[in-house]
């Protein structure tokens, strides 16, 4: 994982300086670092540092405590934020993906996966209150699968180094984010066998938010912000997986070529990246549904509240 420090070829001496903590640094993430790449933020006057979180609570904190303007993260943590009581609570202003970006690894190749197979079996999960989690439940249940009875969830290791436990023997699966999915296949150590994206169905699993006070008292430079978000939006919409793969190519070091334009390609297919930013109420209900049926939501929160559509509008002109 790469990700933490300043953001290279963006950064552009007089621009407004801009703190975007990131929850992970992932290939998910394509558009904002195509923004990156291409310079967008710079030409839209903003010198941006990236920084990455490696977890929405961390993400979070930086943003509550003013460490970063802007977090860039699963928005039910502002849902979580806002009905914990918090006065100055973060909002999302422009929603980057529309599916979840993970993926089911196997042990050993499966055809035609279905989800009843997870029966009695160990899976290697994620954080109990993340999206990542909570998508993963929404699927087995729509499949008629109790997660809490019929399948052993190990939630216990860290986001980030369940690939790593998988390889050394723990688990029958395990939920995956690339380049992790892939790298397992490469190493003939697992077999992607399901999308979660694919099989949830369109979901808002990560958007950009800031703090209430931060939105009203910078609306320039967060209009900037989305101008320059959008402008790495239509890019993706408008070139090949192997173009966007050669373009955010420096940020992921770590990813030989090959592997990174298959990563891309598979986040392509299945429709991950909207064409816009605006965060519609319809998916922020979904996203409130999904939190009712884990469990970890009592009361509902108000969409007007904790999702301010303007920038994203303005900037999809």
């Amino acid at each position: 994982m790469a990700g933490c420090g300043d953001s290279g070829n963006a950064a552009k001496e007089g621009g407004t300086k801009v703190v975007l903590n990131e929850v992970a640094h992932s290939i998910f993430y394509a558009p904002m670092y195509v923004a990156i790449e291409e310079g967008y933020f710079a030409e839209e006057g903003i010198e941006l540092t990236l920084v990455t979180g490696f977890g929405a609570d961390k993400t979070m904190t930086a943003v509550l405590t003013g460490e970063a303007d802007i977090g860039f993260m699963g928005s039910e943590s502002t849902i979580y934020t806002y009905a914990g009581g918090t006065e100055d609570y973060v909002v999302n202003f422009a929603q980057l993906t529309q599916r979840a970006g993970n993926f089911l690894v196997s042990r050993e190749p499966v055809e035609n996966f279905t989800w009843d197979m997870l029966k009695g079996k160990d899976v290697l999960g994620g954080r109990a209150g993340g999206m990542p989690q909570m998508v993963f439940e929404y699927i087995l249940m729509k499949n008629g699968i109790d997660p809490a009875a019929d399948v052993r969830i190990d939630q216990s290791i860290d986001f980030g180094s369940t690939a790593a436990a998988f390889s050394g023997g723990q688990g029958d699966f395990t939920v995956e984010f690339e380049p992790h999915a892939t790298a397992l296949e490469l190493k003939g150590e697992g077999y992607v066998v399901a999308s979660l994206g694919e099989d949830s169905g369109y979901v808002p699993y990560t958007s950009f938010s800031a703090k209430k006070s931060y939105l009203e008292k910078n609306r320039d430079t967060v209009q900037a912000f989305t101008n320059a978000l959008q402008k790495g939006m239509d890019y993706v919409q408008s070139h090949t997986p192997a173009e966007i793969a050669k373009v955010i190519a420096p940020q992921f070091q770590e990813t030989d070529m090959e592997a990174l334009t298959t990563i891309v390609e598979r986040y392509y297919v299945q429709d991950t990246w909207k064409d816009n930013l605006i965060f519609e109420e319809e998916s922020f209900n979904l996203l409130q549904n999904i939190l009712e049926d884990s469990g970890v939501l009592e009361n509902r929160v108000p969409y007007e509240d904790l999702v301010t559509k303007s920038f994203a509008e303005t900037a999809g002109k």
